[in-house]
């Protein structure tokens, strides 16, 4: 006579996580949607990449398991065991992702969703329920969900769905930084200029630190390019890259743009917003020319540097972020703090590390490889024929002062790819302002070694042969060939 086994029950929260299934209940969590229709075909990453997830459910124990699954692969665990406390949190921090429980005590979880969707319009939530009808299903759905789980669930269900989640965030914000440097055309970061590679070595080797980094340049000299670059040689390379552009609000949209607003702040807040600050947790957050952000605000951002806190405009609840500064300016912040319009405590915040960019005109090795750069970025988008410069063009580019600096090489190619015919890019497509022109000549701000190869190779221009141009310079024709193959020419 033999005796049934009796049901296998799991011995640790390895096992499975959840309470038993209801008797009769077959379905299980593969068998309903595991996507939102957004994102369909996001895969399942191998090492999933670490995000910040809310669990809201009134099983602690239950918690607890979640907790330590989801540890395994690095991610940061909130937890609550009342809808009210859960709420709170997800006002508080920028989560990736929400475990949310069907019913949590007297509270119906899934009437949560759309005030969850206020209040963290980011964050992405998965029902876990042991509820397994269908309907239930489509409705979660219906409301804002993006994944539905059946408890128990093992470790192994749990953390692949966490982990496909915090994926479609993530490649939802980088398909919207990538949009947003197509859209301006960022040139490469690479340089033959000493002083340039330098800035770019720094640039680098603080990468791999927290420290806020403080750029310092002309404008047009290519602050932003080496941020981005700063951010992708980071360990927060994976999470957002946000920018806020100092100068082009007003103090009271511009503190909207940083830290978000609730629905009714001001006129014209039809909706609850999060700011960049929101947007770059994890990541970084780069203020493009802070020498212009306004006195009154200074404040809040010396103490959001500080304390990693802000509060939105229109809403009192204090939240969090975890954010690096990178901030750029082509201001003398030390002169504004003289002045009374910048508060040095901030500066002493934002300049834990400075580099400064020099400008385009003193940057003669890189004037050609730019703008044959730009040539082939904007032959290949308008399907013209041009690919490089003529010796002409060139020549006359280095005797330009470049109050522009990069970004006024950038239009001006763009300007003559559109109007050009041949694969040359002939001289008389470039429109050179004549006072600017004269702006470089001898007595312009410029390095010694970029006056002396504007010079020689003026004169090589002008003159009928290397004896002739040697005469002129006043140095033999043995120095005059090495000048000319140190400089390129």
């Amino acid at each position: 006579m033999t005796t049934a086994a009796p049901p296998r029950r799991p011995s640790s929260p390895q096992a499975s996580l959840g309470t038993a299934r209801p008797q009769g209940m077959d379905i299980v969590s593969s068998a309903l949607p595991t996507t939102t229709m957004e994102t369909p075909d996001v895969p399942t990453p191998a090492t999933p990449p670490p995000g910040r997830v809310l669990a809201i459910d009134d099983d602690g124990r239950l918690l607890q398991n979640f907790a330590m699954a989801l540890a395994r692969d690095g991610h940061k665990v909130e937890t609550a065991d009342t809808l009210a406390d859960g709420l709170r949190l997800a006002a508080t921090w920028p989560f990736d992702v929400c475990l949310l429980d069907h019913d949590i005590g007297s509270d119906a979880g899934i009437d949560a969703l759309p005030r969850l969707a206020e209040l963290a319009p980011r964050m992405r939530v998965i029902m876990v329920t042991a509820n397994a009808q269908i309907e239930q299903a489509v409705r979660a759905l219906a409301l804002g969900a993006a994944d539905y789980l059946v408890k128990p669930c093992s470790p192994d269900q749990l953390r692949i769905a966490v982990a496909r989640q915090i994926e479609a965030r993530r490649l939802r914000d980088r398909v919207d930084t990538l949009e947003r440097e197509v859209s301006r055309g960022t040139p490469e970061l690479s340089s033959r200029n000493p002083a340039m590679q330098a800035a770019i070595d720094m640039a680098l080797q603080v990468a791999a630190t927290d420290a806020n980094l403080l750029i310092l340049g002309e404008s047009g000299t290519g602050k932003g390019v080496v941020a981005r670059a700063v951010h992708r040689a980071s360990p927060r390379a994976s999470a957002e890259f946000a920018t806020v552009n100092c100068p082009a609000l007003t103090a009271e949209l511009l503190e909207s743009e940083l830290f978000g607003h609730a629905k009714g702040s001001f006129t014209g807040a039809v909706q609850n917003a999060v700011g960049r600050v929101s947007h770059a947790d994890g990541g970084t957050l780069f203020m493009d020319e802070v020498g212009d952000f306004p006195l009154a605000l200074q404040p809040k951002l010396l103490r959001f540097i500080q304390d990693k806190e802000y509060e939105r405009v229109g809403d009192p609840a204090t939240r969090k972020a975890d954010v690096r500064i990178v901030a750029a300016t082509n201001r003398d912040l030390d002169a504004m703090v003289v002045e009374g319009t910048f508060r040095l405590d901030l500066l002493y915040r934002l300049n834990v590390i400075s580099i400064t960019l020099p400008p385009l005109r003193e940057r003669q090795e890189d004037l050609e490889d730019l703008a044959n750069g730009f040539i082939r970025r904007y032959a290949a988008d308008y399907g013209r024929p041009a690919r490089r410069l003529s010796a002409a063009a060139l020549s006359k580019l280095r005797t330009y002062a470049w109050p522009g600096n990069v970004r006024e090489l950038q239009n001006m190619m763009e300007r003559a790819v559109i109007l050009g015919r041949d694969e040359e890019i002939a001289a008389d497509l470039l429109t050179l302002d004549a006072t600017r022109r004269a702006e470089a000549m001898p007595g312009a701000l410029m390095s010694l070694e970029a006056l002396e190869r504007m010079h020689i190779e003026r004169v090589l221009a002008q003159s009928d042969s290397l004896d002739a141009a040697a005469k002129t310079l006043g140095i033999d024709a043995s120095t005059l060939y090495r000048k000319r193959k140190l400089y390129g020419f």
